[in-house]
């Protein structure tokens, strides 16, 4: 994506344009992000420069929330990285991780935190060919969520794996709202003109995200590959792409949730 966005402006493609107070209006989709250890010391210039920033941290080899940590002060990284044992580990063993700058203030409903989910199927790279699905789901943590409580998963994490190991885990509607009824609630609370810009800006940042990766993609007119996006909302009601699952999970949790994937696949095939 850094490479794209700044091709775009080299270019001074469309897609580069800034608004009035020079921010980028088509581009500006994803938090500033860091692979390590390869970027480390790209990461701490960063992180000298900005020291009340929090970032969030994960492995890039991983699901359903494991190994995530958010990180406030270098040490942290440090320990990391002492525990991966990296000076006595040859690169080509390295689990790498990325770093991200964490959205502390994101949109919550009923004080807590979540995040969307939402799938892509992609038929062809050459020329791009996308088909967005109607169906999708908003997952919610388990518990409230309080800003600065990064001990505790449950509050910032949105993961099914990590919300069903609570007692009070609601195996009924598994902390889900369908992305339909998302719709309803933003437009009744948010009104219907932002909540209109706000699913126009997920779709912009579904194809900015196809297009800085066409290039590199392996085009064959015989297969196709769907995608769950996970998108979060912050309290300006402003996307932010966390991350594109190739194959995403389709297992489920509820009669509801079975449902909507089923309804997926039927759509695919």
């Amino acid at each position: 994506m850094k490479r794209f966005r700044k091709d775009m402006e080299n270019k001074n493609d469309p897609l580069a344009e800034r608004d009035e107070n020079g921010s980028l209006v088509y581009l500006d989709v994803v938090p500033l992000t860091y692979v390590l250890p390869g970027e480390y010391t790209i990461f701490v210039e960063e992180f000298k420069r900005n020291k009340s920033t929090t970032w969030i941290m994960k492995p890039t080899n991983r699901a359903q929330g494991s190994g995530i940590f958010i990180v406030t002060n270098l040490k942290q990284i440090q320990k990391w990285a002492n525990n991966n044992n990296f000076s006595n580990r040859g690169a080509v063993n390295r689990e790498t991780y990325v770093i991200s700058r964490y959205i502390d203030k994101p949109l919550v409903i009923g004080q807590k935190k979540f995040d969307l989910r939402i799938y892509v199927l992609v038929t062809s790279y050459k020329p791009l060919k996308v088909w967005l699905s109607s169906l999708g789901f908003a997952r919610f943590c388990n518990e409230k969520y309080i800003a600065d409580e990064y001990d505790n998963p449950r509050v910032f994490l949105t993961n099914t794996a990590i919300s069903s190991k609570a007692d009070d885990y609601n195996g009924e509607h598994g902390s889900k709202w369908s992305l339909e009824n998302l719709r309803l609630y933003l437009e009744q609370t948010k009104g219907k003109l932002g909540t209109d810009k706000c699913f126009e800006e997920m779709k912009n940042i579904i194809y900015i995200s196809l297009k800085s990766v066409q290039p590199v993609m392996i085009n064959d007119k015989h297969c196709f590959e769907m995608y769950g996006y996970d998108i979060l909302l912050d309290e300006a009601l402003k996307p932010w792409l966390i991350e594109v699952n190739a194959s995403p999970a389709l297992s489920t949790t509820t009669a509801a949730d079975r449902k909507l994937k089923m309804s997926v696949m039927e759509s695919v095939f």
